[in-house]
Order: structure tokens, then C-alpha cells, then sequence
């Protein structure tokens, strides 16, 4: 029987489908100092599996959404569950850490029909504060999959080795896959885009060229910088930089991702009233206060964990206020190429995403301030950038809005 599109266990199931990129992540972040340590390789050679699975997600963001707009959501999703089912099936049975870096580039193409499609999903349902308000609650379920992930990769860890890891993402696959063939309901217009790459590409110029597109990415990227930092290099930071267990390490992951779920519930309650701007502000605030406090802690000589840990809550807090709200803006403007906005979106923020990581990984020194460096970088600039584009719209708006004389 179909999921009614208004009930909560269609939130719950578009919340899992965003939250495949922290699971593809998140559960393998932990398992990384095992994978290296098991099969003789070097932290860094093992990091670029962030890396690769960030790539794939990248090039997969501009696959699944001109599909989903032709085809619909349904195959779409039913086509990219496959592919990150057989992806993780065969990292399970790689026997080095090569094999593991090739194969979590595919499993990363077959990650993006995810969130590509779950965007898509909510900008065919609603737009601007109701479309950023379903979001929010969205990313309640996506952030218990960073507090669950962890933990449960480090028991798997302790029963069966980091091949489990694979066998998860292989499972939560097979699931969605079943309840996309019996529960979901077709959301894609009637009125499907073309498949002819040329309009696919000039879709995508199209959207390159418009400030409405523009001018929220601009806010995403720099907010995202500091998660896609903490994310990829936070393992080896804290386990070597600040002498952490694996456990304890997966425990103070968790703890940073209860700051986005409160975020996000706070952000639901308030969107609708506030506005998508007020909200923007409030959270680029508190990313910028936040992510100063780790920079200046990091390089004034404090080692502790909870000098990363504890503002890191906070600027998790702020993300929760913003992606949502950002994300809306990027999309709403464009509700007969949702896929295609949803692509490019996805496919522009994950290449950030595996430039840091790689970034990350070749600097990383065994302290946390390659890292540290990164957040403090991103929140002021997310809070610049955003101040910026309330003025230059302000202005904008005041400039429509005098009388015009006669000529």
C-alpha cells in the first residue's frame, strides 16, 4: 500500500533517503584506522575512499536528476538503490585498499539518487517556507543516521571486522529498494523534460546563470566546508591528534550530531513564521561565532577533544538553521527542473566536499588544526557571504521599488 505523501512515515523515508551520504560516511569514517591498519596502507590512502565516494556523489547528482525529471522518481531511485546495493557487496569482499578507494566511487553514483531524489520530492510537494519546513524535519531523521552510524560501525567493528560496514550500506539498500517498489508514490510532473543531453546541459547553464540559483549556493557551500571538514578528517584528529578511543570517538561523534537534530526541530517550528532570511542570519551567526571558537582554540595549543567537540555542537546547531531554508531558495524558483536543480546543487556541494577531504587528508599533521582551520574559514565566510547578499537584495528591491520618472 502506498505511503500517503502528508504522513510522517513518508518524512521518515525522504529523511533516510538524504541521510545515504552519512551513512555511506559516517559508519566508515571509524572503520578507517582498522581498514588501514589490516591491510598495510596509510591513513591518507585509506582517506581517499572519503574522497572517491564523494567524487561519485558529485558526478551521480548529475545523472539521477535529469533521469528522475524524465523517467520519474520511482525509477530513478529503484536504478541508483541497485547500483549502491552491488557497490557495497563488492567493497565487503575487496582485498585492498585500491579495490576499496575504485568501488567507493560507484557506491557513491549509486548514493546520489538519494538525495537528489528526495529534493526533488519535496520541491514537486511544496516551495519556499513549507518546502524549507518538510526539510527541516527531514534532517531530524538524516541526523540520527550520524548518532546510530557510528555506534553501530563500531560494534560491527568489534564483532566482524570492517567488511560489515559494507554488508550495512548493502542491507539499508535491499530495504529501500522494497519500499520504493510497494510504498512510494510517483511525485514527478506529467510533463517530463527532455533526456537530450543538450537540454539537460542547457538546463544546467540555465541555472548557472541565474542569480536566484546562485546566490543561496554560495551560502551552502561555505557552511557545508566545515561539516564536509569535520566529517572526512575528525577520525584521525581526535583518535591520534587528541588520544581518543574508537568508541569514544564514535560516542563524541554522535554528541555533535544531537546539535543538527535540535537545530533542525527548532528550525521546522520557526521557518514558517521567521522566514526563510531571518533564519539564514541567526544560523550564520552562531556558524561564524562557532567555528572562530575552534580555530583560535586549535592554535592556541588546546589538545583536549572538547575544544573541537564542544563548539563543533554549536556550528552543527547553526547548519540546521540554514541548509534547509538555503536549500528551499536554491530550488523553489524552479519547479519544472527540480531534478536538474536538485543535480547541479548536489553535484557542486559534493565536489567541495571531495576537495576537502582530499585537502585534508594530505595536510593532516597529526593535530587537529588542519581541520580546526577549515570550520573557522567556513562559518565567517558563511556569515559574510550571506550579509553580503541580504545587502546587495536589499538594495536590489529598494532600487525596483523607486518611482520611475517621466522621461
Amino acid at each position: 500500500m502506498p505511503i500517503s505523501t502528508s504522513s510522517a512515515w513518508f518524512t521518515i523515508f525522504l529523511g533516510l533517503l538524504l541521510a545515504f551520504t552519512p551513512l555511506g560516511t559516517d559508519t566508515f569514517v571509524p572503520a578507517m584506522p582498522a581498514i588501514a591498519r589490516t591491510l598495510g596502507a596509510e591513513p591518507a590512502s585509506v582517506q581517499f575512499g572519503i574522497t572517491t565516494f564523494f567524487l561519485g556523489i558529485a558526478g551521480g547528482q548529475l545523472i539521477w536528476g535529469p533521469i528522475s525529471d524524465r523517467f520519474g522518481r520511482r525509477p530513478a531511485l529503484l536504478a541508483g538503490c541497485t547500483l549502491f546495493l552491488t557497490a557495497s557487496l563488492a567493497c565487503a569482499a575487496a582485498g585492498s585498499v585500491t579495490e576499496i578507494v575504485a568501488l567507493r566511487f560507484v557506491q557513491g553514483l549509486g548514493v546520489s539518487s538519494g538525495p537528489v531524489i528526495a529534493r526533488s520530492i519535496v520541491r514537486d510537494l511544496y516551495a519556499r517556507e513549507r518546502a524549507a519546513r518538510l526539510l527541516a524535519q527531514m534532517i531530524i531523521v538524516f541526523s540520527v543516521v550520524p548518532i546510530v552510524g557510528p555506534l553501530a560501525a563500531a560494534a560491527l567493528l568489534t564483532w566482524q571486522g570492517w567488511n560489515a560496514i559494507f554488508l550495512l550500506h548493502a542491507l539499508v539498500a535491499a530495504l529501500v529498494i522494497v519500499t520504493t517498489i510497494f510504498g512510494m508514490t510517483e511525485t514527478a510532473p506529467a510533463d517530463r523534460s527532455s533526456i537530450n543531453p543538450l537540454r539537460i546541459a542547457a538546463n544546467f547553464a540555465s541555472l548557472l546563470a541565474d542569480r536566484r540559483f546562485l546566490a543561496p549556493i554560495a551560502t551552502t557551500l561555505c557552511t557545508l566546508a566545515g561539516i564536509y571538514a569535520f566529517v572526512s578528517n575528525s577520525a584521525f584528529a581526535l583518535v591520534q591528534g587528541a588520544g581518543v578511543t574508537i568508541v569514544q570517538y564514535s560516542v563524541l561523534f554522535a554528541v555533535v550530531m544531537i546539535g543538527g537534530i535540535v537545530g533542525a526541530w527548532l528550525s521546522g517550528q520557526l521557518v514558517v513564521r521567521a522566514g526563510i532570511p531571518r533564519l539564514v542570519r541567526i544560523g550564520t551567526a552562531i556558524a561564524a561565532t562557532t567555528g572562530l571558537s575552534i580555530g583560535i582554540l586549535a592554535w592556541s595549543g588546546v589538545t583536549h577533544w572538547a575544544a573541537l567537540i564542544v563548539p563543533m555542537i554549536g556550528y552543527m546547531f547553526a547548519t540546521s538553521f540554514i541548509l534547509p531554508s538555503v536549500t528551499s531558495a536554491t530550488l523553489s524558483p524552479f519547479p519544472h527542473m527540480a531534478g536538474a536543480a536538485s543535480s547541479l546543487l548536489g553535484a557542486i556541494t559534493f565536489s567541495l566536499g571531495a576537495l576537502i577531504s582530499a585537502v585534508l587528508g594530505a595536510l593532516f599533521d597529526g593535530s587537529v588544526r588542519p581541520l580546526a582551520t577549515v570550520v573557522a574559514i567556513a562559518g565567517v565566510s558563511a556569515y559574510l557571504v550571506e550579509a553580503t547578499l541580504a545587502r546587495t537584495g536589499a538594495a536590489h528591491r529598494n532600487e525596483e521599488s523607486k518611482p520611475r520618472g517621466d522621461a
